[in-house]
């Protein structure tokens, strides 16, 4: 493309109202902003439905029409949000902004498609899409461990958030699929300048919203993962001690037989966090009757020899896949040998635990 093709098409792009397609979207679906009003598919709805019929009439001037659909929108934004009190004033600078945005009966009809051909379909589409994979991967994991039993353990928790991704993925991706086809379908009568506004507007704001939701389903995976196993094996899980406050990425707690707490944490890595959670020494545990802290990981190579000596002197116990060269090697260390475990004696390791007096 030619540097004159390339700024001819910017030039259409500022001028064209069907740029604020994609800054409707954003206004609506701002919360720190502007109070997620496009959260709400049926206010939504309402709105276009008036605007639609202010638009429809012949008795009045567009200047009438373009402050009586203003006039609407905070009408009806206010009324849904008059007893949301956390939210108000940011409701408010939404109709504020909304409204100097606004400023010819293009951009209302901008507005309406906004609504109603873009929020609200991907509104609709995310509540299809998982916020939690763990339907995707319990009957794989199940799988696993009904053929393999323990041994299957690194298995499970290596490709847990493999098979959930994978799976909400898949429904991501039907979603977006279903709902672009849907809406290139109804505007193949525009412009192709406009219509591509329209589409890229779409895409982009359902990604970003995927991508949130994605977020939230990997910050619930690992701890999925730990559930999963604890109800597999039948061992109760204890909630965490009160006021803990030590820097300790935790997913689960699990009471022994002598009265004192294991920690289990299943992570793929140990990651940069690693000095952070050095920082709970022996005495912040036993402060808090925590005898030890276990840690589940299947990626172990950056578990560095100083890692596995810094933890384990601090109350730290790794439990690595059976075939690990990290396990061969500090398994025969005699400073590393008592800090590490292979995962298949994982389970038996923490019955043991439990019924210990």
């Amino acid at each position: 493309m030619s540097p004159d093709e390339k700024s001819k098409i910017e030039k259409l792009i500022l001028e064209s109202p069907w740029k604020n397609a994609y800054w409707f979207a954003r206004m609506l679906i701002a919360s720190d902003k502007y109070g997620a009003v496009g959260k709400k598919s049926d206010l939504l709805a309402q709105i276009a439905a008036q605007l639609h019929m202010i638009l429809g009439t012949r008795e009045h001037t567009d200047e009438t029409k373009l402050t009586l659909c203003k006039n609407i929108i905070t009408s009806l934004v206010e009324a849904s949000f008059q007893n949301a009190k956390s939210v108000i004033d940011r409701v408010k600078l939404f109709n504020q902004d909304l409204s100097e945005k606004m400023q010819t009966l293009d951009d209302v009809r901008v507005f309406i498609l906004t609504a109603e051909a873009i929020m609200i379909p991907i509104n609709n589409a995310l509540t299809g899409i998982p916020s939690n994979d763990r339907e995707y991967t319990e009957a794989t994991a199940k799988a696993y461990l009904d053929s393999l039993g323990t041994q299957g353990l690194a298995t499970v928790i290596n490709v847990w958030d493999d098979l959930g991704v994978e799976g909400c993925l898949n429904a991501e991706r039907s979603a977006v699929v279903r709902e672009f086809t849907r809406l290139r379908r109804d505007i193949q009568e525009m412009p192709e300048m406009e219509a591509n506004m329209i589409l890229t507007a779409f895409t982009q704001e359902f990604e970003r919203r995927l991508s949130q939701k994605r977020k939230s389903r990997a910050g619930g995976s690992l701890e999925d993962v730990a559930s999963f196993l604890f109800d597999y094996y039948g061992i109760p899980a204890a909630h965490a001690p009160d006021h803990f406050q030590a820097d300790i990425e935790v997913d689960k707690w699990v009471k022994c037989g002598d009265g004192w707490l294991i920690g289990i944490s299943c992570k793929r890595t140990l990651r940069e966090r690693w000095k952070q959670v050095s920082s709970a020494d022996r005495g912040v545990l036993s402060k808090y009757k925590i005898k030890q802290m276990w840690h589940l990981s299947t990626y172990d190579e950056d578990l560095s020899d100083d890692k596995i000596t810094t933890l384990g002197n601090q109350g730290h116990l790794f439990y690595l896949r059976d075939d690990s060269r990290k396990l061969l090697n500090a398994s025969n260390h005699v400073g590393m040998k008592d800090y590490v475990r292979p995962m298949s004696s994982f389970v038996e390791d923490l019955k043991r635990e439990q019924t210990r007096y």
